[in-house]
């Protein structure tokens, strides 16, 4: 068991079973966040929050009054059509000493060559294969100063952000701050998952710190900065478009379980006024450009809404699964969702296979073979992961496209077929984790072209062993049984 103390070390944190462990059957104060986390937060997922820097901003009644307090100015982030639904509609208003729309005008930026944005197989900078791929960790730059916008780098995606509809895979890899730098993201929601490095992330609604073990969304068309506490980092990014990441629904677990919606943390309020040179970049339909200003854009003073960043950290996730026999289909692993026009079908799930127990009696115990109507890009925050076909290791991406045959190795079938397992707890000190989607990928010149990417051997599958065929006499006696009407 972790203990307080221990959990101090952020390294720590990646050997406990569950966040539940920490609190040490509450002998101890509960505490919400990680002993190293600087910042308060709100919790609560989809909220509707207030924060004010300053008590007293926020006008009561009303949203925009003749004259906000403190002579700021009051500005509507507006997400989703003015007309939609009460429970989808999001917005957020921010009290700010000047608005996002003082700058000095917009200039094209050079073309990231590594990252993409139009997915459809017309484009040549585009590939499809059937082939189950795989790609080593890619290797943080250190021969040149890259922050987290120049450090992004794209995998596989489906579909065009001008479409309003499709998703794109990246990482990042960075080793410098963005330093009076702020990005925004005009194409869609990028859910951020640090593999090695903390990130100390400013927004307009107030600072996240996150680290290996948790994650964040940060929402379409809002402002941020990302400096490294840690030195360099490198992670994972799965960005929707045309959609918001929602948690599941529960169906018949009931009202608890999975990712529980308290469990994810919202920033508070706190400005900042600096009367120097800022650079905004802003991606859009995949392009970059560039913005100029001579304050802050993190000068927000109050805010309030529901549609903020947030943030959330894996191992309070409420692991559910079978207790008698059989897997549950793997639906139950799934941390947050985000809905596509084919109403049976997501755009993207985001699923993790963290430490839990497995008891299933009678059952084959590792992942069985499968052919999944979705695709599949897998990677590993920290420890082992033993379902892949390739070595995998903390920063590797696997990928396996819709409909591909996919399941381990004959030993590893053999071993778990002759022997009964025993109850265990498995994953331990590890988290791996799925973007799914129900859209084809394409993979992009980078990643194609990369010598990081490898295949996974189908050499591994050559004594996957006729079985059937050792009982020839036992079949053809009991067919032959049959055909004369005797029971069987």
């Amino acid at each position: 068991m972790a203990s307080v103390e221990t959990c101090a070390n952020p390294p720590e944190y990646q050997k406990v079973f569950h966040w539940a462990e920490i609190q040490q059957d509450g002998e101890i104060p509960s505490f919400s966040t990680r002993r190293n986390d600087p910042y308060e937060y709100q919790p609560g997922f989809g909220n509707a929050f207030v924060s004010e820097a300053v008590p007293g901003t926020i006008p009561q009644g009303q949203n925009n009054p003749r004259k906000v307090r403190f002579g700021l100015y009051a500005e509507q982030i507006t997400a989703t059509a003015f007309v939609a639904p009460r429970h989808a509609n999001k917005k957020a208003w921010l009290y700010r000493v000047r608005p996002a729309v003082a700058h000095q005008g917009f200039t094209n930026l050079p073309d990231n060559p590594d990252t993409e944005a139009t997915f459809l197989p017309l484009n040549r900078r585009v590939h499809i294969s059937p082939t189950q791929l795989a790609w080593h960790p890619f290797e943080i730059p250190s021969t040149e100063q890259v922050d987290f916008v120049s450090g992004l780098k794209t995998i596989a995606g489906s579909g065009d952000p001008t479409l309003r509809e499709g998703l794109a895979t990246h990482i990042y890899a960075a080793n410098t701050n963005m330093a009076q730098k702020a990005f925004v993201n005009s194409d869609g929601e990028m859910l951020v998952i640090p593999q090695q490095g903390a990130l100390d992330i400013q927004t307009e609604f107030g600072p996240l710190f996150v680290q290996p073990g948790e994650i964040v969304i940060l929402p379409r068309g809002i402002r941020f900065r990302v400096q490294l506490p840690d030195g360099p980092s490198r992670g994972y990014i799965l960005e929707i478009w045309g959609s918001c990441y929602e948690l599941p629904e529960l169906g018949p677990l009931g009202a608890n379980g999975l990712a529980n919606a308290r469990d994810f943390l919202a920033p508070v309020a706190k400005y900042e006024i600096l009367q120097e040179p800022w650079e905004i970049v802003y991606k859009l339909g995949g392009r970059f450009f560039s913005s100029t200003q001579n304050h802050s854009p993190f000068d927000v003073v109050a805010w309030h809404g529901n549609y903020v960043p947030c943030k959330y950290d894996l191992t309070k996730f409420v692991n559910v699964g079978s207790i008698s026999v059989d897997h549950i289909d793997p639906s139950i692993f799934c941390v947050l969702t985000a809905r596509s026009r084919d109403l049976t079908a997501p755009l993207a799930d985001f699923l993790i296979f963290s430490p839990r127990w497995d008891v299933a009696s009678h059952t084959y115990r590792p992942p069985y073979y499968h052919r999944n109507a979705a695709s599949e890009l897998m990677g590993l925050i920290y420890g082992e992961y033993g379902g892949r076909s390739d070595a995998f290791k903390p920063g590797s991406i696997s990928f396996e496209c819709g409909m591909v045959p996919h399941g381990v190795a004959y030993e590893t079938f053999k071993a778990a077929s002759d022997d009964p397992p025993p109850v265990m707890r498995i994953s331990d000190a590890s988290i791996a984790f799925m973007f799914e989607s129900s859209r084809a990928l394409t993979i992009t010149d980078f990643a194609w072209n990369s010598e990081k990417r490898h295949e996974h051997e189908p050499a591994m599958w050559d004594n996957l062993v006729d079985n059937f065929s050792k009982h020839k006499d036992e079949v053809e006696e009991l067919l032959a049984r049959k055909a004369k009407g005797l029971k069987v």
